[in-house]
């Protein structure tokens, strides 16, 4: 009889041995306010060395909503479509939600190896803590792309609670994407290096500042592209709930529904195969 079998005989478990799914998600559940915790501390100490503090957490896509939107204005002309600076507004404070938590949640793992290699936890509570950090910097965000909205002359109406499940499902999408920039992040240390500029490359091919209707009407193909971009969608949804005259489709719920899900099983399941790497020495 092996080591390990005899350990085994006797209920003895390998250190940092992979638990079952189902026994890794309910350990991860146990620790949801240590999880909670976490986000709150790191939301309260962000921008803290700075002089206006947690401002920026709304200036930074104020001055990019004003930037891009001045330059994308003047080169769409025409094809930008009425309202067209709250169409921006939503657009940008919406997908700084969606880079904080892939860019966050890929250097969650890598970014607190301390943490990792000293206490025994599931290592998914860091970027589910990453991501529950990023929606509560949202949530004053959201109240002041409202706020915004208004003084540009949309008018108030009850579609706005719309905003809700959309924020709860691209919540659930970007956990996804977290999990699996985090495991990505411990094979290849570089990955961090690139992501910028996968950044970049979304938020300029996502309609955060252009809608594909009006813009690529020429090419059908391509707007059948943005009709399953799971960003897009997400972003034409809200506009459609909150703006005067912009129009959604009701498909794009399905849309981006079945992208969040398909997204957090995938990255859930690849993040938990490594889970026994995450506190190896580098």
């Amino acid at each position: 009889m092996t080591v390990a079998e005899e350990a085994e005989k006797y209920g003895l478990h390998r250190v940092g041995a992979r638990p079952s799914l189902a026994n890794y998600l309910k350990q991860t559940w146990q620790r949801r306010e240590f999880i909670y915790e976490l986000a709150k501390a790191r939301v309260q100490s962000q921008n803290q060395r700075n002089r206006l503090g947690m401002v920026w957490i709304v200036l930074k896509p104020t001055f990019n909503a004003l930037m891009y939107g001045f330059i994308f204005g003047i080169l769409q002309g025409g094809a930008r479509g009425v309202d067209f600076p709250v169409f921006v507004v939503i657009g940008v404070f919406l997908f700084e939600f969606f880079t904080t938590s892939m860019n966050g949640g890929a250097k969650s793992i890598t970014g607190n190896t301390a943490l990792v290699q000293s206490l025994p936890f599931p290592r998914l509570a860091l970027p589910v803590a990453q991501v529950t950090q990023n929606l509560l910097t949202l949530m004053p965000m959201v109240v002041v792309m409202f706020i915004y909205s208004m003084i540009l002359g949309t008018t108030p109406k009850w579609t706005w609670f719309g905003i809700i499940p959309i924020i709860l499902i691209f919540t659930v999408f970007n956990m996804g994407v977290a999990l699996i920039c985090a495991r990505i992040t411990v094979h290849v240390r570089d990955f961090t290096q690139i992501l910028p500029l996968i950044g970049r490359v979304l938020f300029y091919t996502s309609g955060v500042l252009f809608s594909a209707e009006r813009l690529l009407s020429h090419w059908p193909w391509m707007i059948a592209i943005f009709d399953v971009h799971p960003i897009y969608q997400t972003l034409q949804l809200a506009r459609g709930l909150i703006m005067n005259h912009a129009e959604y489709d009701w498909w794009a719920w399905y849309v981006i529904s079945g992208w969040a899900v398909v997204t957090l099983v995938f990255g859930l399941i690849y993040f938990w195969k490594a889970e026994e790497r995450y506190g190896r020495a580098n």
